[in-house]
């Protein structure tokens, strides 16, 4: 919106130019979110205990979470909020992989905010079931997964690259696309809200990935640097550097609030939503794989999950002391601190070695 604002008052105010970079009005992205995040936090936390929108915490769960019954949840609805004025204010709003990220982002939120409201406000322990809250998913998700297959127009756009090799990528046919890009988006999606267990243990490294992911969007939207770095050049994903950096801004004031002991939890509509906006992210920047390895810390969470069910189920025993892993550390006696710190530590590491596969080929 700013931009094209701008674009008309360029002819009369030349420094106005300066909007036009990219790099500049990603910062703006990242300081406007926020700073909304910041200034609208303790109105929304002030109103969620007013409306006594609570969490409700289960009693076989670690004890130390029985004091956090009753805080406010939902709170991640303050995220999309942030994120969504942001993107608008500052991207280019004529992009195609602006709106479809941001499109999905806020529809996998619309399906979090149904079932933190059923489960909250309605106290309806089951919340959206389980059957419909995947069919929605699995429609949005398949839906972006097409929309971005048939608007695309380069063959770098659809294939597949292997990260830490030059020049090696898998042509994608229209089912093959697809169904990769579903799994990458849905799959995240659950990743992420899987992690959201702790305080803070899935904001920051959400915030972490999302950074990296718009270094990749930034510099495979850049023709020299595509080059010189032997990634796929996507001539307009550049601009996905605004919206990740909206989704840190957003994130990084969320935390302000979310950190230990936590003030507000972001609920199902935080989580799935950031999982969503991630992997959608991903997928248009082609780097399906290497979210996979930054986003480790997703991915340990769900295969525990996995793990756990399969082994009670096939031989009524548990692997772990509790699913996801936090908690199975957290009845190991470690300070809940420590938890997501340490998780926070790897996911350093982690987008560190993601963001080497641009160098490293």
């Amino acid at each position: 919106m700013l931009l094209w604002l701008t674009e008309l008052l360029t002819p009369y105010f030349s420094q106005l130019t300066v909007f036009q970079y990219l790099t500049l009005r990603g910062i703006f992205g990242v300081l406007t979110a926020l700073a909304i995040s910041l200034l609208v936090g303790p109105t929304m936390i002030r109103k969620l205990s007013q409306y006594q929108i609570g969490q409700a915490v289960r009693s076989d769960g670690p004890q130390t979470h029985l004091s956090k019954a009753g805080t406010p949840t939902m709170g991640g609805a303050l995220i999309l909020v942030a994120v969504g004025v942001s993107t608008l204010l500052w991207a280019d709003l004529g992009n195609r992989y602006v709106w479809i990220t941001l499109l999905v982002t806020l529809a996998f939120g619309a399906i979090g905010w149904v079932d933190d409201y059923r489960k909250v406000v309605e106290r309806n322990p089951r919340g959206l079931p389980a059957r419909w809250k995947y069919f929605w998913q699995s429609v949005i998700g398949a839906v972006a997964a097409i929309a971005l297959f048939y608007s695309s127009s380069l063959p770098q756009e659809t294939s597949l690259y292997l990260p830490f090799f030059k020049n090696v990528s898998l042509t994608l046919g229209p089912v093959l696309f697809v169904l990769l890009s579903y799994f990458v988006i849905v799959g995240s999606s659950n990743a992420v809200n899987l992690t959201d267990g702790l305080d803070g243990l899935a904001i920051m490294p959400t915030v972490m990935v999302g950074s990296a992911l718009g270094i990749f969007a930034y510099v495979s939207g850049h023709s020299q640097f595509a080059g010189y770095l032997l990634i796929p050049h996507l001539p307009g994903s550049g601009e996905l550097i605004v919206f990740c950096g909206a989704l840190v801004g957003a994130g990084l004031g969320f935390l302000w609030f979310n950190t230990y002991p936590a003030q507000v939890f972001m609920g199902d509509v935080g989580a799935l939503a950031l999982g969503a906006a991630l992997g959608v992210v991903a997928v248009i920047t082609r780097q399906e794989i290497v979210l996979f390895i930054m986003g480790g810390v997703f991915v340990m969470e769900t295969i525990s999950v996995i793990l756990q069910v399969a082994s009670f189920r096939l031989t009524g025993r548990r692997i772990f002391r509790m699913a996801p892993l936090h908690h199975h550390f957290e009845l190991k006696g470690w300070p809940e601190p420590r938890v997501i710190v340490r998780f926070w530590v790897i996911t350093v590491i982690l987008v560190l070695i993601g963001l080497s596969s641009l160098k490293l080929r």
